[in-house]
């Protein structure tokens, strides 16, 4: 039996660290740009339409 898991282990250990390098180097970041993107659009699209430009308050 330990034979059997022998075999597959370097091929998911394999794909592990594939899967890691994607999630670490293109899918971290995508999300973290579209996220930092849409919660500028959201402010943006507030300033125009109903809380008006940035102040001073007073």
């Amino acid at each position: 039996m330990s034979s059997v898991t022998n075999n597959g282990d370097g091929e998911t250990r394999s794909r592990e660290w594939k899967s890691f390098l994607f999630i670490t180097v293109f899918l971290f970041p995508i999300l973290s740009v579209m996220f930092v993107g849409g919660y500028g659009f959201i402010i943006w699209m507030l300033q125009v339409f109903l809380l008006g430009p940035p102040g001073h308050g007073g």
